[in-house]
């Protein structure tokens, strides 16, 4: 990557590793914080799923946002959204208000993910698009899962973690809003139906449907069902750290190993691993270094599974597609992921806590069949029309406007 392009966007960078850490440490303190204020468990799944319903209202709405107002006027407004909507968590210690609360918060950061991805957009070229999109991710998924340990700083049950977040989102705006990269344009694309995904690839639309859903009660539910099981704030952070690192981690290697083999056989098995880890976490009460490696691997086997579906997804596509095709795959993930949490809770009150993993591998457990099934019925694409994988995280908007520019 060329140093004037690196030069160029680092405070882009710098200002998103702080969000990372804000969106990271915020998710988890309010799962927490609920339990200790007493919120039954529906309530607390309901803020949960508020979050999704207003991100996924973000990444329609923004685009004309922007085209009305412009980026840096949107970007500074939802910025002050989002850091004062923590700090009425804290004032006002209400499962309604942070239902509301969430949905503007999930609004705001959707929007700010969409603002710097079009900046990052302006800044890149065919030749190093992909690098600084792999860039971006790690970047944001690094400061989500480093956000985790964030709850090891202060009580949740006080106020100092709310006013932390708030700084942070506070003093993420200032090197994006200063940065001397230009202001992008915002292009009105032509969009592919959900119909049209469904004919191309049932495979990949099932898959997305799946992989999101299980990612959206991982993220909305996980800080819960760990404060549940009785586990103080530091092995809470630990759970929780784990799993995002194993998302993280075992993203790029499961991703390269599907550029090189059939994807649904990569998606098959990394969801047949996750059903036997997610029956042994099951079975443990206690955080100890086996449950945090466990779950290291379970955050591997299934929070990779979006940008290797993604992958396949555009595998099906004709280049035209893929751009456009990204705004319907984010659509129909922002759709589940507002039913994962509700949907969490409704299955813990009727078979337990204990539960919750089964949940998660019974679902994992009929992506997997599916998908070896159909490789094992239908042929593979021909290799050249596979695209190549790039780095993308589940219920975050990573990617849906930093493709790759292709020939048709």
């Amino acid at each position: 990557m060329p140093f004037r392009t690196v030069v160029t966007i680092w405070p882009l960078f710098v200002g998103l590793s702080l969000i990372g850490l804000a969106v990271g440490v915020q998710g988890s303190l309010l799962g927490v914080r609920g339990v200790l204020e007493g919120f039954n468990d529906m309530s607390i799944g309901l803020l949960m799923s508020c979050y999704f319903a207003g991100f996924l209202a973000g990444s329609q709405l923004t685009p004309k946002l922007i085209q009305r107002v412009g980026h840096i006027r949107i970007f500074a407004a939802l910025s002050a959204v989002a850091s004062v909507a923590i700090l009425i968590h804290a004032l006002f210690v209400n499962p309604w208000v942070w239902a509301v609360m969430r949905l503007l918060t999930g609004f705001a950061f959707s929007t700010i993910y969409v603002v710097s991805e079009s900046w990052l957009n302006q800044s890149s070229n065919n030749a190093n698009r992909g690098q600084i999109l792999s860039i971006y991710t790690v970047i944001l998924l690094a400061g989500i899962c480093a956000g985790q340990f964030m709850l090891n700083l202060a009580d949740p049950a006080g106020f100092t973690l709310f006013i932390l977040i708030s700084v942070m989102i506070s003093v993420a705006a200032v090197p994006i809003l200063l940065s001397i990269v230009p202001t992008p344009p915002i292009e009105e694309t032509e969009r592919v139906t959900m119909s049209h995904l469904w004919y191309r690839t049932r495979v990949g639309v099932i898959a997305i449907i799946v992989s999101q859903w299980v990612s959206s009660m991982l993220f909305g539910m996980g800080a819960v069902y760990a404060t549940r099981l009785g586990f103080t704030i530091a092995e809470v952070a630990n759970f929780m750290g784990s799993m995002m690192a194993g998302g993280m981690i075992l993203q790029w290697p499961l991703g390269k190993l599907s550029d090189m083999i059939d994807r649904r056989w990569v998606i098959g098995f990394s969801c047949l691993a996750g059903v036997f880890v997610a029956l042994l976490i099951s079975f443990i009460n206690e955080a100890s270094l086996w449950l945090y490696g466990l779950i290291f691997l379970f955050g591997g086997c299934s929070l990779s599974l979006y940008s290797i579906v993604v992958a396949f997804i555009n595998d099906h596509l004709r280049p035209a597609e893929i751009v456009p095709g990204s705004g319907t795959i984010l659509l129909i993930a922002g759709l589940t992921s507002i039913t994962g949490p509700v949907t969490a809770v409704f299955w813990l009150q009727m078979f337990g806590l204990k539960s919750f993993f089964v949940l998660l591998a019974a679902s994992l457990l009929g992506m997997g069949v599916m998908s070896i099934w159909r490789v094992l019925t239908i042929p593979a694409l021909p290799a050249e029309y596979k695209v190549q994988s790039t780095l993308q995280a589940a219920a975050l908007p990573v990617g849906t406007i930093l493709h790759a520019e292709e020939d048709i």
